[in-house]
């Protein structure tokens, strides 16, 4: 059907000028923008190294390398150089794109791409624009109009959630800026307030529980209404509503150095994006006591700590998701330190499926097991997903405050069917941020958990259940076994010093790890401290701590940070 809408609106009378244009508010990157100039493309996780062709016609291409370029979003970047090279090139692979898909053919005609390729075009004009002669111009209006004509058609075919956030996005970005697609704002302003509604929870959160695709569904909407204001046109009540419930969350959801908590296959975000899109909102309000979108946060001085602390998301809103369930990470200043591996779904199948098990994450896994399992496979937006089974379903939390710490206990059922065993999480974190203090234990608590447990231990040959402790480290992170391999002392590049160390129950190692991110061809090598131990009774507990050396001082001046190498 998208095929058929789309060949249809080829047929479309060209547009022929733009009524309005509203301010580029898409953000690039300087060293990508250089990097497609000298012929290097990276997208979904896959480097193809070529100066001759365009973008659309490089040998080696895979489906995920064919789907992001088809959004144009690599636009931003070559607009973030500006120079005369980086319009050649963006003039070039845009007249390509036209003669190539432009009558209807080609991945990109989905909803969702559609969207996202009208947006940066529109925003993008007068640096596509610059310089080209009538034909050119002619063929650019008229790809606008039949795409425009194309979602106005094809948005409700598009998934709930960002898809369809992106898809009414493009939508009323073209309606206000194009000359005879007016009548197409009102519907879209209608459709997105209903997708606000439906999607976007009253604590700000949305079913999926990823904070970086919240945060793209936030920056699409302050975009929108932003659009909407500058011609002189209302958003919906809902979808302001939405906007000032999400920037709280949002601000709960980012540690001290800008950068999002990696949760649920979400990455940091790209570098200042929060940061402008919570200011753009024009929202005050902080983050809000309690859980935001199913996470707690915990802050004291320079430190953040932010805690998965609710069920994972379930059926097909898990087709990302992770069994991170009391997982945290913990940041101090500017610096990360301890982490989530993070999605590997730019790295192949096995990356992605390894990424979004619990030792993965830094919390307490029990051997072989995740805390929550992968399931079925099924078909979602035209590709096969294996979604969450067997979750946690009752997830609790309690927070403290007291004169010395805030701090909070979180237990989860993850491992009451297989094991007869519940494990519960107590964090304390200083009012100075200077030290974390935890406390982890696996207990069989009713009768029932004591018989499952019992069958646990018979098959284990009455070995026990062996359990590990994770805490992923961040790749800049110098981590070293000390005091005789009681302890570990970490370095981070702003000069402190932060020390582990535990009550002596469980074996201590230092082991390799992986850091994964988008923008890289492999994934980054670090180290992981774990605990290692056994239970063999209704009840065991491991206590241990994290805390700064007492000669690291409370302020540091950590004013330079490296850009990371973005193909490495």
């Amino acid at each position: 059907m998208n095929r058929w809408h789309a060949w249809r609106s080829a047929r479309a009378r060209p547009v022929s000028a733009f009524l309005s244009q509203p301010e580029p508010r898409t953000i690039g990157s300087f060293s990508r923008g250089r990097q497609l100039i000298a012929g290097n493309f990276m997208f979904a996780g896959s480097l193809v190294e070529d100066t001759e062709n365009t973008i659309w016609r490089l040998p080696h291409r895979n489906a995920g390398f064919d789907h992001e370029v088809q959004g144009f979003a690599w636009l931003d970047d070559l607009a973030a150089v500006g120079d005369a090279a980086a319009r050649q090139k963006a003039q070039a692979w845009l007249a390509d794109w036209i003669t190539l898909y432009g009558k209807g053919a080609g991945p990109g005609w989905t909803p969702d791409l559609t969207g996202r390729r009208l947006i940066r075009w529109i925003n993008h004009a007068i640096f596509l624009l610059n310089g080209q002669d009538g034909d050119h111009s002619r063929a650019y209006y008229q790809s606008l109009a039949q795409q425009t004509i194309f979602l106005s058609r094809r948005w409700h075919s598009a998934s709930s959630g960002l898809p369809r956030f992106e898809a009414l996005a493009g939508l009323i970005y073209a309606g206000i800026a194009l000359e005879g697609m007016e009548g197409r704002i009102k519907p879209a302003i209608s459709a997105l307030a209903r997708e606000c509604s439906e999607r976007i929870d009253e604590e700000g959160g949305i079913p999926t529980r990823n904070p970086e695709e919240l945060l793209e569904v936030f920056t699409l909407l302050n975009w929108s209404a932003s659009a909407l204001a500058e011609a002189g046109r209302m958003a919906a009540k809902e979808h302001l509503t939405a906007i000032e419930r999400i920037a709280p969350t949002l601000r709960a959801l980012r540690h001290n150095d800008g950068g999002l908590a990696r949760f649920h296959g979400g990455g940091r975000g790209q570098e200042g994006r929060l940061d402008h899109a919570l200011a753009t909102s024009g929202v005050k309000s902080g983050a809000p006591d309690g859980l935001s979108m199913g996470f707690a946060r915990l802050h004291g001085g320079r430190t953040s700590v932010i805690v998965d602390a609710a069920c994972p998301p379930t059926g097909s809103h898990s087709q990302n998701a992770h069994a991170s369930t009391l997982a945290f990470e913990l940041t101090s200043g500017r610096r990360p330190l301890v982490v989530n591996c993070g999605s590997g779904a730019s790295f192949g199948a096995d990356w992605r499926r390894a990424g979004r098990a619990t030792p993965s994450h830094s919390t307490l896994g029990i051997e072989r097991y995740s805390s929550s399992r992968l399931g079925r496979r099924k078909v979602i937006g035209g590709q096969e997903r294996e979604l969450l089974v067997d979750t946690p379903t009752d997830v609790r939390v309690q927070y403290l405050n007291e004169d010395e710490f805030q701090g909070l206990i979180v237990g989860h059922d993850g491992y009451l069917s297989t094991h007869g065993l519940t494990h519960i999480r107590r964090l304390d974190l200083s009012h100075n941020g200077r030290s974390l203090a935890g406390e982890e234990t696996l207990a069989a608590i009713e009768a029932a958990d004591e018989k499952q447990f019992e069958k646990a231990l018979d098959r284990s040959k009455l070995q026990g259940i062996a359990f590990q402790i994770r805490f992923h480290l961040h790749p800049e992170v110098d981590a070293t076994l000390d005091m005789g391999g009681s302890a570990v002392s970490m370095a981070l590049q702003s000069g402190e010093i932060w020390v582990f160390r535990h009550d002596g129950t469980a074996q201590l190692s230092l082991d390799p790890s992986v850091y994964l991110e988008r923008g890289r061809l492999k994934p980054r090598a670090t180290k992981q401290v774990v605990l290692s131990g056994v239970t063999v009774e209704y009840a065991t507990r491991i206590r241990w701590t994290l805390a700064k050396a007492q000669e690291t001082p409370n302020a540091v001046r950590d004013l330079e940070r490296d850009d990371s190498a973005e193909l490495t």
